[in-house]
């Protein structure tokens, strides 16, 4: 029991859905898994029907994606992530595709207007705010349009500042939890990881500004940026191969036009390390979506370096990142805002950074892309792609020039038959085009 503040229990909470709502779950690592349980409980005892859920990605389980809710639940998902992805695949869930920067806009707009929003949030201070910590993205708009907001105060969430404060009279019902965060580990680093980390930290200019997801690449790039100088970060999100750079003064943020001396994301994920770090930190400001994803301002950071991976691309340039074939693996998110972007910044670097095969050593670069696969980057708005073997710039190149770059960076097993793909596909005059 916080002072003036009455909670209730998770199974009291969510009496206040009911069958025909939209609900709003939390994203990442702040997905309230008590009130998912609580719902889904309602669920299996025939309380509900016809509810509608959306998130973007979020850690743990999401028992509302499976076959058994059929025609209670129905996730209309803003992002494949991997705890929905197969009942996504299996046509149990279900996806809406939507740059990250536009999710805010489909709530706001009551295109997918929310009745209950379900949120993590810290304790409250002194003056009667709380913050929603690790992300903010379009849960704010959740918040600020939702007919009722049940919150949950945990003392596990960090207090990040910018515009993840929110007021205690925008929450509705509270409840309590003391349970930690889910965090993600980073990986070991592989030769090929750190191979293309070379080829993008060669890229990145000093006085740039940077936007990177999570894994192994972007740990990869950022382990290698240790010489650099005045480095800023404007990004949908970060984990902790940002910090050594941030307490080393590699990364200061006082080159960026805007936010400047700020860490700018909107949301994260990572270990308790980079959770405590944004905690009560006014160097990170956690933003709503519209505004970190707005390839308007994005294109005014200077030096914007956009490093963004795929599943494969074709020897035009044309760029899968959001399914295998007709399988739904991940979404658009933002990477088109902010290859836009970044490509309308001055001096701006937009990136595809990926391995040159597959786990079970197909090709990523390839003739055509395979049936069902979506194209993310057009071959328009393609320009740097880096592999372990190198990197090429696309921007200007006609199409042969293109198939030939690509193919110089593939992996050497499969040049042959590329280079073979694109001569049937250009004609003779394609083996006189230098790379």
């Amino acid at each position: 029991m916080y002072q003036g503040i009455k909670t209730v229990s998770f199974e009291e909470a969510v009496k206040v859905v009911k069958s025909g709502d939209r609900i709003h779950i939390h994203s990442v690592a702040c997905a309230p898994q008590g009130l998912i349980q609580a719902l889904c409980a309602r669920g299996r005892a025939g309380e509900l029907k016809n509810i509608k859920l959306q998130h973007l990605h979020t850690e743990g389980s999401a028992p509302y994606a499976e076959q058994e809710f059929e025609g209670v639940f129905s996730l209309e998902s803003f992002f494949v992530g991997g705890n929905v992805r197969k009942p996504t695949q299996e046509g149990w869930a279900d996806y809406i595709p939507v740059h990250l920067s536009e999710t805010q806009k489909l709530i706001r707009s009551g295109i997918t207007p929310v009745d209950v929003a379900m949120i993590q949030v810290c304790p409250p201070d002194k003056h009667g705010y709380v913050s929603m910590g690790t992300s903010v993205d379009a849960t704010l708009a959740a918040v600020q349009t939702a007919k009722t907001v049940i919150a949950v105060i945990n003392p596990n969430v960090p207090r990040a500042w910018g515009d993840a404060i929110i007021k205690l009279s925008d929450i509705d019902i509270f409840c309590e939890d003391n349970t930690p965060l889910i965090e993600a580990h980073q990986a070991k680093l592989s030769e090929q990881d750190i191979k293309i980390g070379q080829h993008c930290a060669a890229l990145i200019e000093d006085g740039a500004t940077l936007q990177m997801g999570i894994g192994a690449i972007p740990n990869a790039v950022l382990s290698q940026l240790g010489n650099h100088k005045n480095l800023g970060i404007h990004t949908e999100m970060f984990a902790d191969g940002v910090l050594p750079l941030y307490y080393k003064g590699v990364i200061n943020n006082l080159n960026k036009k805007y936010d400047k001396g700020k860490i700018v994301s909107t949301f994260l994920m990572g270990s308790k390390e980079v959770y405590d770090f944004i905690d009560d930190n006014p160097a990170v400001a956690m933003m709503d979506v519209g505004y970190t994803n707005d390839p308007f301002i994005i294109a005014q950071q200077p030096k914007m370096t956009a490093i963004n991976s795929a599943l494969s691309i074709d020897i035009t340039g044309q760029v899968n990142a959001d399914s295998i074939g007709c399988k739904f693996y991940s979404g658009c998110g933002g990477q088109l805002d902010f290859i836009r972007g970044a490509a309308a910044s001055e001096g701006g670097k937009p990136i595809i950074a990926m391995p040159s095969v597959t786990a079970k050593g197909v090709s990523k670069i390839c003739p055509t892309l395979i049936n069902g696969a979506g194209v993310v980057t057009t071959r328009f708005d393609a320009h740097i792609v880096v592999t372990e073997f190198g990197a090429v710039d696309l921007y200007g190149k006609t199409l042969q020039d293109r198939a030939k770059a690509l193919i110089s960076i593939a992996h050497p097993d499969h040049q042959e038959e590329l280079d073979k793909a694109a001569f049937e596909r250009f004609g003779s005059h394609f083996h006189f085009v230098t790379k």
